[in-house]
């Protein structure tokens, strides 16, 4: 007797053994396709996380190392002579952080008076011995500095002033001169500067001159760089793939007035006054930058930009362009009066992958992630650019409050 054959298997008549019949197989078949684009789409994030983490680390690093760099340099700036006469922070006697770029590379500095959001300079005076003052009123034109013996050095021995050292001279009427030293003849106590050009004034006996830290940081926004300038000749890049840099400046609120009126003239902050009746650069007898004179007594020259118990206010670009100038209007390296006020300066970097690959392209959706949209499409191959703000109250800007 035969036995039925079930209609949807078949039945091998050689082995006996049963097989698959065509929607067996189907089935199998969209099982096997399911699992394997399942692995695939594990595998896909897997590829792009395993791309993109490396550059995600080299972004925060390339962070890391422009907030130390900023920070360390504006953390110091405003230190003083601390030997001889004006010593003390260098705000007491010129602004030592400035919103522009200052030095000798025509190509580089900025005219005077210039704000710029994306680029500081500051000075600071490091832990040195070479701290004297001129013991000759300097002509202007003149390319020698004649010195008294630096405190501590033997007879005609300018010790610790050397070739190449970068040095400032300064008086208490504002001005400053940022130099290079070309030579040093001891015996005759003369320093040689690189400035072959006029000062920015003629400096009267006792005016201090010292060796001096200046630092510049700007974006250079053709190559997408933080660059150092040292004020001199050199310009290098600190950090690549800077897509973004921003100074902020906040202030006293209240004008420069005299500590004591009357006893002397000694300030909240900014240079001493002259006398009254003592006429000091471009300004009428008793008066300077920060202060003036009205019914024969020192008074404030500067207003008042908030109330009392308002801490430290704004300082804009209007604030820090409109004058008072110091030392005066026709010195060429006058700045704003108003950055005596300063106290804080609030800084923002931003930086971006280096792999144009993984940034987004226009129309992914995520413009706003890229300052410099690239060719990603988006998914797990994407870095967006990464920004820090951090505050620095430089200590030297902080002694009056």
């Amino acid at each position: 007797m035969n036995r039925p054959v079930n209609p949807v298997t078949r039945v091998d008549a050689g082995s006996g053994e049963y097989g698959f019949t065509l929607v067996e197989m189907l089935i199998a078949t969209a099982i096997m396709l399911t699992v394997t684009a399942g692995v695939f789409t594990v595998m896909n994030p897997s590829a792009g996380i395993f791309q993109t983490q490396p550059e995600v680390a080299d972004v925060q690093q390339r962070l890391r190392v422009g907030v130390d760099t900023l920070k360390h340099d504006l953390l110091m700036a405003g230190a003083g002579a601390y030997s001889g006469s004006q010593s003390g922070t260098l705000n007491g006697f010129f602004a030592s952080v400035q919103p522009n770029r200052i030095g000798s590379l025509a190509t580089l500095d900025d005219p005077p008076g210039t704000f710029r959001t994306d680029a500081i300079t500051m000075f600071y005076v490091p832990s040195t011995s070479s701290q004297t003052t001129i013991s000759a009123a300097m002509p202007e034109t003149s390319a020698e500095l004649k010195v008294d013996d630096p405190p501590g050095c033997p007879p005609r021995d300018l010790c610790g002033f050397e070739e190449g050292m970068q040095v400032l001279l300064f008086d208490d009427t504002g001005s400053f001169d940022p130099m290079t030293i070309t030579e040093v003849q001891d015996a005759a106590g003369h320093l040689q500067r690189n400035k072959q050009g006029p000062l920015s004034k003629s400096y009267g006996i006792g005016a201090k001159i010292v060796e001096v830290k200046q630092h510049v940081y700007y974006l250079d926004t053709t190559t997408d760089q933080l660059m150092h300038y040292d004020g001199y000749l050199t310009s290098l890049p600190v950090v690549d793939n800077v897509v973004g840099l921003d100074f902020e400046y906040l202030g006293e609120p209240f004008p420069a007035t005299l500590r004591r009126p009357g006893i002397d003239r000694s300030m909240t902050y900014g240079p001493t006054p002259p006398a009254l009746g003592v006429v000091q650069g471009g300004w009428p007898a008793g008066e300077n930058c920060t202060v003036q004179v009205l019914g024969g007594q020192h008074v404030p020259r500067l207003e008042t930009l908030g109330a009392a118990g308002s801490g430290l206010v704004p300082l804009t670009q209007a604030n820090l362009t409109d004058g008072p100038w110091c030392p005066d209007a026709g010195n060429p390296n006058r700045f704003d009066a108003d950055l005596f006020r300063l106290r804080k300066i609030r800084v923002t970097i931003r930086v971006q992958s280096g792999n144009a690959a993984l940034r987004g392209n226009v129309g992914s959706g995520e413009e706003a992630l890229f300052a410099k949209p690239g060719t990603s499409r988006g998914g797990y191959r994407m870095v967006p650019d990464q920004a820090i703000r951090f505050d620095v109250a430089p200590r030297n800007l902080n002694l009056s409050r």
